[in-house]
């Protein structure tokens, strides 16, 4: 059986770049960001989980009537290992021993199913690597999608990182996929990234 892919949204940030606004719940199209980075993830047909922080009722309410699981992270202001953490701990119980987990922001616009539907098969035909998004000339950016025996390792880890640690570590076993454009890099942090962003849509 093919190993199962899950994706994982982290998405319990505060937002605290936007100076007042959520950027989770700003259009990228007709639909708030998080719910079109859910749907993109959803459409590969793998399980998505996502982390919310306590108390996100917008952020629910934008993922409702969706088929995912939402995982509540109460302590997410110690930074976004929590949102890791208590995300894999979900997902865990449910993997089988040649599952991968992509970790994938929920802040950044440009991952197509198609994208990372081929990142998973890529992950599905060498299951021991490490399978991470980059640009077109090499730069590792994100998603990435962990292998089952690291799992342990991600669920370790602390401070305000996504994963960062566990991927300094396993070098060797990393396998950089080009995407297109600067997909791999592009999040939205500020109103100017959104600003400059919309600008480039036209």
């Amino acid at each position: 059986m093919a190993a199962v892919v899950h994706i994982l949204i982290l998405a319990a940030g505060a937002s605290s770049r936007m100076r007042g606004g959520d950027k989770l719940l700003l259009p990228v199209g007709h639909q708030p960001l998080l719910r079109h980075v859910a749907r993109g993830a959803l459409g590969t047909g793998a399980p998505v989980t996502v982390t919310l922080p306590s108390g996100a009722t917008a952020r629910r309410k934008v993922l409702a009537d969706l088929p995912v699981r939402i995982v509540e992270v109460p302590d997410a202001a110690l930074g976004m290992s929590r949102s890791l953490v208590r995300g894999m701990a979900a997902v865990e119980p449910d993997a089988g021993p040649e599952d991968g987990v992509m970790i994938l922001p929920a802040d950044m616009p440009g991952f197509t199913t198609a994208v990372l539907a081929d990142l998973i098969a890529r992950f599905r035909a060498d299951p021991d690597l490490i399978i991470r998004g980059g640009t077109l000339d090499g730069q590792p950016g994100h998603p990435a999608i962990f292998p089952r025996d690291l799992w342990p390792e991600l669920a370790r880890v602390t401070g305000d990182e996504g994963g960062r640690s566990v991927l300094r570590q396993s070098q060797g076993r990393i396998r950089v996929i080009p995407l297109p454009d600067r997909m791999a890099l592009l999040d939205l942090d500020t109103p100017e990234d959104w600003a400059a962003w919309r600008a480039a849509q036209g």
